[in-house]
């Protein structure tokens, strides 16, 4: 009888969560993260000392790890890029194109919130909670794309869809061979 009123109150604490997390992403533990001891880099004298920055309290040094930018110029990129602010000349066409009705520019906290709403709404279940399992995809399950449905409303449009595999693609022969020679051949280029 003491088991069943444990596990009751347990499930009705666990119901009463507001947590509107939909990962399980808690790692269970309390030490330091490996990830951010970052080494700093070697002290080295400069050969002009008028090229140094001047020192602001709370600014950045010379020595500072940067490790997004390093990895930038390991790759063979601009590591000044990482510090430009704004939107980059090949992009200017575009979000003028995409902004010519009006845009809102507080469009990220908006759908933050939106999000944090849908979340609130769609939370972890009891017995969820308790087994500790992931329902991300069944909270946005109404916001996803169904691919088959979409393929068969643009295939009487004549647009060739190349990376649509058969609804039955795991061996079954028939469905295969029912499909349409057009779904079959290669798209080329030239077409």
């Amino acid at each position: 009888m003491r088991a069943i009123a444990l596990t009751m109150t347990m499930l009705l604490l666990a119901a009463c969560s507001t947590d509107p997390q939909l990962m399980n992403l808690s790692t269970n533990r309390s030490g330091p993260d490996e990830f951010a001891i970052l080494p700093t880099k070697p002290l080295t004298m400069p050969p002009d000392l008028n090229v140094l920055p001047t020192p602001t309290p709370g600014g950045s040094n010379i020595t500072d790890p940067t490790p997004e930018a390093d990895a930038v110029a390991a790759l063979g990129g601009n590591p000044g890029q990482l510090a430009a602010q704004g939107i980059g000349s090949a992009d200017a066409a575009l979000v003028a194109y995409s902004s010519r009705l009006g845009r809102d520019p507080a469009i990220r906290l908006t759908t933050a919130q939106e999000d944090l709403q849908w979340r609130q709404r769609h939370s972890r279940r009891a017995l969820e909670v308790i087994a500790r399992t992931d329902v991300y995809y069944r909270a946005y399950d109404p916001m996803t794309l169904d691919s088959w449905a979409e393929q068969e409303r643009w295939r009487p449009t004549g647009v060739q869809m190349p990376a649509a595999p058969p609804r039955e693609s795991r061996g079954n022969a028939d469905a295969i061979a029912a499909q349409r020679a057009e779904d079959r051949s290669p798209i080329l280029s030239g077409d």
